[in-house]
């Protein structure tokens, strides 16, 4: 298959800096990332991207989110938890996909106790937004240099996640997953998404 140039498109002054142009980075910073989520399966699906980013850029798994959607049962975690080994070699061979055994078959593990854990808790987003008393952590960066890869919030939650026995929410992981669900918001202060993200 021929490599495809993406578009890019100006970016606006005062905006966060990396989506460099890229037409469907922008579009995500502009629509998604930041935005408070308390749709459990979604944050399931950020779990599940944020996983397979690990050691990989962010817009490689964004230009293949549609196969991973396709190949995961649309992210949903009821259907996951039942996929088994033969799903596990299905997925090895999809070249849509990041062919990485130990995220997929931690993919399936999380699925099965994203489940106890909304049975227990009554719900995900519930429990995740009780980590901030239910409003997001809105910060006031100026410089895309000054936001930390990880911070006390995301070490809590991450321990919290590993104890249940959840595989890939190490600390960076889970920072990067809290922002993209807006639970907080690391728009730079210049950009016009951080008014817009900053209250749920």
């Amino acid at each position: 298959m021929a490599n495809v140039t993406p578009p890019t498109l100006s970016v606006p002054a005062g905006t966060c800096p990396w989506p460099q142009g890229d037409a469907l980075m922008m579009n995500y910073h502009d629509h998604e990332w930041g935005v408070p989520c308390r749709d459990d399966r979604l944050l399931f699906e950020h779990i599940v991207l944020d996983a397979f980013q690990a050691g990989l850029s962010w817009r490689t798994i964004l230009y293949k989110r549609e196969n991973f959607r396709a190949a995961l049962a649309g992210f949903d975690p009821v259907l996951l938890a039942q996929f088994g080994e033969r799903d596990v070699e299905r997925l090895m061979q999809d070249v849509g996909i990041v062919r990485n055994r130990q995220k997929i078959e931690a993919t399936i593990r999380n699925a099965q106790l994203y489940l106890e854990m909304q049975r227990e808790e009554g719900s995900f987003h519930g429990w995740l937004w009780a980590h901030v008393d239910g409003v997001p952590v809105v910060n006031r960066w100026t410089d895309r240099a000054q936001i930390p890869a990880k911070t006390a919030l995301s070490d809590a939650i991450s321990k919290a996640l590993i104890k249940r026995g959840f595989k890939f929410v190490g600390s960076t992981i889970v920072y990067a997953w809290l922002q993209a669900c807006g639970v907080v918001n690391d728009h730079l202060v210049s950009c016009p998404r951080h008014g817009e993200c900053g209250a749920d």
